[in-house]
This record gives C-alpha cells, sequence and structure tokens, in this order.
C-alpha cells in the first residue's frame, strides 16, 4: 500500500458528532475509513461527509487513471478537500491483509482515530453458473465478503474508542427469495456474504456500542459499473444519482450507533424515516413509476 500526502489539515477522530446550525446531525471532525471510493457510491458518500467537515480516508486500487473509468483515489482525495473535508488518499487492495492493516494504521496515525467504516468496494459479475469464471468467483468473494470482513475486523479497536463508532457495508437484505440465488448464484452469494457480515458483527459488537448496517439503493443507480455492462447505458436512463444513497448513508452514519444497528436499510427508507418524500430529484430524467428497482429487494 502506498499513501500520497494527506490532503489537508482536518482535526483529530473522535469528535463527539455535533449539530449544525439548522439542527441537523454533522459529521464534522469524524474520520471515516472507506474501501474504493475513487467514483460511483462510494465517492458521493465520501463528498457528503466532506461536506460538514468530515476526515476521509479512502483506500482503492486505482491509483493511476483507468481507460475505462473516470477517477483515481488521487482525484477523488482533491475533490474531497473541495468539497471542505480533509483526504487521505491511499493505494491498496482490500484482498490484501498488509495494506488493510496499513489503511487503519494511517488513519489512525493521520486523523486520531476511526468513528466510520464504509465498506464500499465490491466487484459484479451476473454471469449464470455455466458461465462464470472461476477467476470472477474469486474476486467477488474475495473483494466483497473476505475484504468487508477484514476491514470491519482491523478497525474494531479503534471504533471501540470512538463514541458513535458506526459500520455501514453497502450490501442487500437477506432475501431467501430462490429467484435471487437463480439468476445470478455467484454474485448474489458474494453480496449475501457482505449482509451476514453485517448481521454478524451488529450481534457480535452490540455490548460494544457499535452500530453495524448495512444500506441498499431502491431503485438502479447510475454508477460505471453499470454504464459499463451490456446495454448499461440504456439502463442508467432508469436511475436515480448516487447522490441518494449519500444522503441516506449520511443519515445513518448521524444516528446513535447504540440505537442503530442491525439494519438493512434502503435508501428510500431511511429519507423517509427522515421526513423526506419527493425523490424526484434524484432521477436522472425518468417519471418515479418508471425507475428500474434494483436487485435482491
Amino acid at each position: 500500500m502506498t499513501a500520497s500526502n494527506a490532503v489537508g489539515d482536518g482535526t483529530a477522530g473522535n469528535e463527539t458528532t455535533e449539530q449544525a446550525p439548522q439542527g441537523k446531525a454533522t459529521l464534522r471532525g469524524r474520520t471515516i475509513l472507506m474501501s474504493g471510493g475513487s467514483r460511483g457510491i462510494g465517492l458521493a458518500i465520501a463528498l457528503r461527509a466532506a461536506r460538514d467537515g468530515a476526515n476521509v480516508v479512502l483506500m482503492a486500487k486505482t491509483g493511476e487513471p483507468h481507460p475505462k473509468l473516470d477517477g483515481t483515489v488521487h482525484t477523488a482525495a482533491q475533490q474531497i478537500e473541495d468539497a471542505g473535508g480533509a483526504a487521505l488518499p491511499l493505494v491498496g487492495d482490500v484482498r490484501n491483509d498488509d495494506d488493510v492493516a496499513g489503511a487503519v494504521a494511517a488513519a489512525v496515525e493521520r486523523f486520531g482515530g476511526i468513528d466510520v467504516v464504509v465498506n464500499n468496494a465490491s466487484a459484479i459479475d451476473l454471469s449464470k453458473t455455466p458461465d462464470i469464471d472461476m477467476k470472477r468467483y474469486d474476486l467477488m468473494a474475495d473483494i466483497n465478503v473476505r475484504g468487508t470482513f477484514l476491514l470491519s475486523k482491523f478497525s474494531i479497536d479503534a471504533l471501540r474508542r470512538s463514541d458513535n463508532p458506526h459500520i455501514l457495508t453497502l450490501s442487500p437484505p437477506l432475501n431467501l427469495d430462490p429467484r435471487w440465488a437463480g439468476k445470478h448464484l455467484a454474485y448474489t452469494l458474494a453480496k449475501y456474504g457482505m449482509s451476514l457480515t453485517t448481521l454478524g458483527l451488529a450481534e457480535e459488537f452490540r455490548a460494544d456500542g457499535i452500530g453495524v448496517n448495512s444500506l441498499w439503493p431502491a431503485t438502479l443507480i447510475d454508477t460505471a459499473a453499470i454504464r459499463n455492462m451490456p446495454g448499461g447505458g440504456t439502463m442508467v436512463q432508469a436511475a436515480r444519482s448516487p447522490e441518494i444513497v449519500a444522503d441516506a448513508a449520511h443519515a445513518v452514519l448521524t444516528r446513535n450507533s447504540r440505537d442503530c444497528t442491525g439494519n438493512f436499510f434502503t435508501d428510500e427508507e431511511v429519507l423517509r424515516q427522515e421526513g423526506e418524500t419527493d425523490f424526484t430529484g434524484y432521477s436522472l430524467g425518468a417519471p418515479e413509476d418508471r425507475l428500474v428497482p434494483d436487485i435482491f429487494l
């Protein structure tokens, strides 16, 4: 794992979650450690936190520009700084034990602690069982399941020292309707492995006050991963922007961790709990009744 110079000065982590002037909770001064985050939903979550003045540590593989994907961990860090946060960009692989351990240590050294872990890194392949390449199967299992477990595991000691510690994983509700396994078994196993990690960690660390939850979009979200799929350019026309997931994540992460744990939220559900009912501002143009529901729901 390699780290570039930290962007922004920032403040030490583990500050009490403050109240903004409007009475809304804020992530100001909190330290977030995220896997991935160079683009898409992860970057949107990071930028929403940065607008509060949060410290964001990004560990992602994309240190150099990708021929098919916009953004690197360094460009993301600059965007976080421009949005008002402090950033520490780290080039690393969530599958690598040393990289993950190094990211946790770097976050603690740079910002004084960790308040939030966001398990955002994920790989997707919707191939049927006869067609899935086992290297792709292993990639999904290693990034989605093992990576989520590993980053969470290595962060526990630091989270225990926070006054409002959260782990948020971007994974779906555990839906045992056989159709989801039947559609794309390899991917379903990988995503449900992430969700089982949420279920187990929430129970194991309930007494420590660590809030562990999963968040999943109710509709398709416009991301590079979707756009690069066959027909993806058409699919995203019936999608929402990543900002809806970012706003929902912000709401979860500013809640009391002792009262908010073991949940499998959708973005719409969280925002409705916050009093929001009009989601048209997140649409990319399609009417609400023509948006494509996300899978697993």
